[in-house]
């Protein structure tokens, strides 16, 4: 047997955590938000990986549901996605560069035919100069604050772009945009405020740009109802599972499950103490703590030990029953207490839930203090990967499956 196939035989059982990420789970929320909006085209954002789960795998099983236009958030993310979408899907797939133009990058948006999201009128006129060294018109989008205040032009950018031709020569705009920024609150003041004023924006614009199309809705945006839709919407985490609503059910279908191993098995004599720091103590009884083979390494944050913050701590799901977190999480360990579990109920070698089913990736962010976009983005790159279903492709099986 070759070195390889050695390698690929025992990669499963030597893998100290799992990653599994449910594809079909990733196309059945793609189609429900095509069901939410309708009158919409709905655009993918892949950024980051795909929130973690690999952009390879999961760019191409979103251009198989019919996909066409994606979102990432710089250059080389764009050039990564343009090689693996296959050049056979028609209409090609358009990539949005949501960080817009960096200085000097323009050949490279051009070679890889990515559309920059343009923020100011600096990087629109980088980009309107950039037209005769690579030959032929350049596509792009146009970004608006309408109260984020993180990136975009402003409205007397947008007066003045309605009035001046010279300023996109050259140019084909696509898409104009905008950002909200309570998407996640329905009944937040400032999504209705953000609309009224993506709207006027829009209206003066759509005069001079036929053939661009609006869009100001993300995951939560799009549930605020079809006013909000406006010609393509722009989903992120919801394809992949997460919750994008604040004090409400999640309809999506979780797509991701992350397990770590069960390394040994320790009995702690009364009064010891369990790992960096003892600050975790068995107090007068002895007790039973397992240790898994993930830690922050593999995206289980610190902030998930025990007594790390006042309002929660860290659970595994473990022969049948949620297990608390002993102690500090360590770079590549865990240790839970699972002395409330009958003997033999957990052994070495079995697998425990970090992200799953029993313990959603809301849950875990809540319990880190944070939310389950940065606990999907954290994910490392040590996880064994499975994809449901089945790929035959190398590559998605291969670190983060990006290529």
């Amino acid at each position: 047997m070759k070195t390889r196939d050695i390698g690929e035989a025992v990669q499963e059982t030597a893998a100290g955590a799992i990653l599994t990420v449910d594809l079909d789970a990733v196309a059945a929320n793609y189609a429900m938000l095509k069901k939410q909006a309708p009158g919409a085209e709905v655009s993918a954002v892949v950024k980051a990986d795909a929130y973690g789960l690999g952009l390879g795998p999961v760019a191409r099983r979103l251009a198989a549901e019919g996909c066409r236009t994606f979102f990432v958030a710089d250059a080389n993310e764009g050039a990564a996605l343009r090689e693996i979408l296959p050049d056979t899907i028609s209409p090609a797939p358009i990539i949005y560069v949501l960080n817009g133009l960096f200085p000097g990058t323009a050949a490279l948006y051009a070679k890889a035919r990515l559309r920059p999201v343009l923020a100011s009128l600096a990087e629109l006129a980088e980009w309107r100069d950039a037209g005769p060294e690579v030959s032929g018109v350049l596509p792009a989008a146009l970004h608006f604050d309408t109260g984020m205040n993180r990136l975009g032009m402003s409205a007397a950018d947008a007066a003045m772009l309605a009035q001046d031709e010279t300023l996109t020569a050259g140019l084909e705009i696509s898409l104009v945009m905008s950002h909200l920024a309570c998407a996640d609150d329905a009944g937040h003041p400032q999504n209705a405020q953000q609309l009224s004023r993506f709207r006027e924006i829009w209206e003066r614009l759509q005069p001079r740009f036929p053939g661009a199309v609006a869009s100001l809705a993300n995951s939560g945006g799009v549930w605020l109802g079809p006013d909000y839709h406006f010609g393509l919407v722009r989903p992120g985490v919801s394809l992949y599972g997460g919750n994008p609503f604040t004090g409400r059910a999640n309809p999506f279908h979780p797509a991701v499950r992350a397990e770590a191993r069960v390394i040994a098995l320790r009995e702690v004599a009364p009064g010891e103490t369990v790992g960096y720091g003892a600050t975790w103590n068995t107090g007068g009884a002895p007790r039973r703590v397992a240790i898994l083979g993930a830690g922050y390494a593999d995206g289980y944050f610190r902030a998930l030990s025990s007594g790390a913050r006042p309002e929660s701590g860290g659970v595994v799901h473990i022969g049948g029953a949620a297990c608390p977190i002993a102690g500090r999480i360590s770079m590549d360990m865990v240790a839970v207490d699972v002395s409330g579990l009958p003997d033999g109920a957990v052994t070495r070698g079995d697998m425990a839930e970090l992200i799953g089913p029993h313990i959603t990736v809301d849950d875990v962010g809540f319990r880190a203090g944070t939310l389950g976009y940065e606990i999907l983005t954290a994910l490392g790159r040590r996880y064994m990967r499975r994809y449901i279903p089945g790929s035959n492709d190398k590559r998605d099986k291969e670190g983060r499956g990006q290529a």
